[in-house]
């Protein structure tokens, strides 16, 4: 593999055996149960049923879940489910395959209400909260990344150990407040035609845990890869900018 030859990094299905050792266990907190979830925003009200019995859930902090629903085979669009029922708020986000474009891959964010609970609360909205971290992510004991969040729109990643090691690149990001210090971060890859939604507990900085899936193509541009995962992490330092440099505020 050479650093500089995009043309020779791995594909998305050469990233993911064993990427997934630190992934959570799934829960079944939720089944048999099923919501209907309004926009929480400007517009028409939009009503749309949550397909828990599908996905797979995990168990982000009390009364806070995640649900990915595995797309069907040859689908080119997955959904990824963020339920408060503490607050009766919910975030969903669609992550879709595009025929071209840079990143092929996009993503649309829904924050919504869950019909039939209390809210409260602030809604799910988008955040700057993490921009000027640098973070240790370790996905297993072979795999090892670090982020750097740099402004509303752009994180950099280096992998640090594990097949990409010494590979490094600036991508797309969108960030979601769900709970303080919760947060959905999302992101683009402009070279492997892929993208991932995670959820990450920042409020440790000693000991930061996060859950996710990537969706994409394969090595042959033809058939998706969907796989979840998880990550244990830290922080490593914090930049903060001074007063009219600060890019959260551009």
């Amino acid at each position: 593999m050479t650093l500089s030859d995009t043309s020779t990094w791995l594909p998305l299905d050469g990233l993911a055996p064993g990427f997934d050792a630190n992934k959570a266990p799934a829960v079944g907190d939720l089944h048999g149960r099923s919501f209907v979830l309004h926009d929480d925003g400007a517009g028409p009200d939009r009503s749309t049923g949550a397909d828990i019995a599908a996905g797979e859930t995990f168990r982000v902090d009390d009364d806070l879940y995640y649900v990915q629903v595995p797309p069907p085979a040859d689908s080119r669009e997955a959904v990824s489910l963020f339920l408060d029922l503490r607050d009766g708020r919910a975030l969903v986000v669609t992550t879709t395959i595009g025929d071209h474009g840079t990143p092929r891959v996009t993503q649309r964010f829904r924050p919504a209400t869950i019909g039939g609970l209390a809210v409260r609360g602030e809604p799910m909205a988008p955040s700057t909260a993490l921009i000027g971290r640098r973070v240790l992510w370790v996905y297993s004991p072979e795999h090892a990344y670090e982020h750097v969040y740099l402004s509303p729109h752009w994180y950099t990643w280096q992998c640090l150990a594990g097949p990409e090691r010494g590979l490094a690149d600036t991508d797309e990001n969108t960030v979601y407040r769900i709970r303080p210090g919760i947060h959905v971060f999302a992101w683009r890859e402009k070279v492997i035609p892929c993208a991932s939604v995670t959820v990450a507990d920042h409020r440790d900085a000693r000991s930061l845990r996060s859950h996710g899936v990537l969706f994409g193509l394969d090595a042959t541009g033809e058939r998706t890869v969907h796989f979840t995962f998880g990550a244990h992490g830290r922080l490593l330092g914090t930049t903060v900018h001074p007063d009219g440099f600060d890019p959260a505020e551009h």
